[in-house]
């Protein structure tokens, strides 16, 4: 994985040689340039999209929600089987 500084260094490195071409560009051509530049750089991050993300957290919520009703069950039934308290 990238160090933070090395991915920022890496992608102002090929803006600088695109902004400072001979020929100028349209601005679109830069606009779809740059993105292929920063999407390139993405991809050798290990990161997920926000779709994947948001999907992986109802899961977690999910689960956390299902753990949390099991934990409940369970001390409800050591209650029930545990023999009462002599004193």
């Amino acid at each position: 994985m990238f160090p933070p500084k090395a991915l920022l260094d890496a992608i102002g490195s090929q803006a600088a040689r695109l902004f400072n071409g001979e020929t100028p560009l349209p601005n679109a051509e830069i606009e779809a340039r740059f993105k292929s530049i920063v999407q390139s750089a993405l991809s050798k991050l290990d990161v997920v999209s926000r779709d994947e993300f948001d999907s992986q957290m109802i899961v977690l919520a999910r689960t956390r929600a299902r753990l949390e009703a099991l934990e409940a069950k369970v001390a409800e039934l050591e209650e029930k089987l545990s023999p009462p308290a002599t004193e």
